[in-house]
């Protein structure tokens, strides 16, 4: 009786998991397609309130307040962004109410990593924190941070005054 108990009660949370896992990758698809359908208020929130979002450039470290202000006018002229996901990972902490992923993204910048937090907010999940990253082929690395170095040095001089 125990064993059979157990064994109801291991099957219930393996599907829950995959439910919880079927319901991030909805959302994080849902969340893309809002991006790429010109779908501001669906797009943000998606969002969580105090969601924080990391673009590619080494300045795009973003409240929601401030991603949404700087999205507004790309959605307004319906010249928003389109990714849509190649590979995706997702993992939860003990508690089932957090969840982490990393995304390999098709772009109009050619494969992109999106990596992030998810928090379950009732039966919903948010996005709490996001990261978009341009991936480097390793051979392109010399090249890429030759083009970068002017930039970006003078930005790593303003960093370390802080």
């Amino acid at each position: 009786m125990k064993k059979t108990i157990l064994l109801l009660l291991l099957a219930v949370s393996l599907a829950n998991a995959q439910t919880d896992k079927d319901k991030i990758t909805q959302t994080l698809d849902t969340w893309h397609k809002a991006a790429a359908d010109v779908k501001f208020d669906a797009y943000f929130n998606t969002l969580a309130d105090d969601a924080v979002y990391i673009g590619t450039d080494a300045t795009e470290n973003w409240t929601k307040p401030a991603f949404k202000a700087w999205a507004k006018p790309y959605f307004d002229k319906g010249t928003t962004w389109n990714f849509t996901a190649l590979e995706r990972h997702i993992f939860f902490d003990k508690s089932g109410k957090i969840a982490w992923f990393d995304e390999l993204l098709n772009t109009q910048m050619k494969i992109c990593r999106g990596s992030g937090v998810l928090i379950k907010v009732g039966k919903e999940w948010k996005i709490q924190h996001y990261v978009l990253s341009m991936t480097i082929p390793n051979d392109e690395v010399d090249a890429v941070t030759k083009i970068k170095t002017p930039i970006e040095d003078f930005l790593i001089t303003k960093l370390k005054q802080k």
